[in-house]
């Protein structure tokens, strides 16, 4: 493997850890209302489970306040099915054509726990930034030993390679501390 590839790899790998990391806060509940927070939601659509957002429109009219408009009415009960079943802990509200779906303030304590887990999933981010850190780390030091580089270019890609790190740790830093922000929020 060659050098560079080495550290685009690292690279790609840790924007990938990154990208997944905010994607798990996206469909966290915050107490204000995002499309986001229906991704993972499966409803049974003629036999074949289907993502919300590939069965319905929805929109955000308020801060608080989901609307799901199903592009076909009978399936209607099954999306209110498919909500009440995900562990989202809300109350969908159908009038036949369009379901509301509610989303009620979280307590202060529910903030707290909240703002535990974005940091305590950034810390399983940072991990594995640094475990794609040591692996490159690793390839590198094969290299040397197959004499294929000197002792100066390792040290010289090492030290790139704790840049991408400390970049993509600051980044993760980023991430969870404007989640936290919006989370405490009222």
């Amino acid at each position: 493997m060659s050098l560079g590839r080495i550290e685009s790899e690292a690279e790609e790998k840790m924007e990938k850890s990154l990208e997944t990391f905010r994607k798990e806060l996206a469909v966290m509940r915050t107490g204000r209302a995002t499309p986001a927070l229906l991704e993972r939601v499966m409803v049974d659509y003629y036999g074949s489970p289907m993502p919300i957002n590939q069965v319905a429109t929805i929109s955000v009219p308020e801060s608080q306040l989901l609307v799901i408009q199903p592009w076909d009415r009978s399936i209607i009960k099954e999306i209110e099915k498919a909500i009440l079943k995900s562990d989202l802990g809300l109350n969908p509200s159908s009038d036949g054509t369009l379901i509301r779906l509610p989303i009620p303030s979280l307590t202060e304590e529910r903030r707290r726990d909240l703002a535990r887990i974005v940091w305590k999933k950034a810390e399983e981010t940072k991990i594995a930034v640094r475990n794609i850190r040591r692996e490159a780390n690793d390839e590198l030091k094969r290299l040397e030993k197959e004499e294929s580089i000197s002792e100066d270019e390792i040290k010289r890609r090492q030290q790139e390679i704790q840049k991408l790190t400390d970049k993509f740790v600051g980044d993760v830093d980023s991430v969870a501390e404007a989640k936290e922000k919006e989370i405490m929020s009222i």
